[in-house]
């Protein structure tokens, strides 16, 4: 069955997306699918978005800011902290339909 796609649409300079789509495209990092997102797994998620330079340092700062539980992964529950923080410093709208 093949996963139906669409064009991201850009405004004002953001890509937008449902939050839906923004779990799909997370998930394609999730190496060992254990359902979790380490460091590793982010930082390739920012490199394959465009973020530059750093992506480890900045996949750090990003655990750090949105991982309620402390242990050093983003899961399902922390997935709506990730959105907000993509929304707000990486050119990124989330769409919540």
């Amino acid at each position: 069955m093949a996963i139906k796609t669409r064009t991201y649409s850009v405004v004002d300079g953001k890509r937008e997306m449902t939050i839906d789509e923004f779990k799909r495209w997370l998930k394609k990092f999730d190496d060992d699918k254990d359902g979790r997102i380490s460091r590793d797994e982010l930082a390739a998620a920012i490199r394959v978005s465009r973020g530059g330079w750093f992506t480890r340092r900045k996949s750090k700062c990003i655990i750090r800011s949105v991982d309620a539980n402390r242990n050093g992964f983003i899961d399902d529950n922390e997935i709506k902290n990730l959105a907000e923080f993509a929304e707000k410093y990486l050119n990124v709208k989330i769409l919540y339909l």
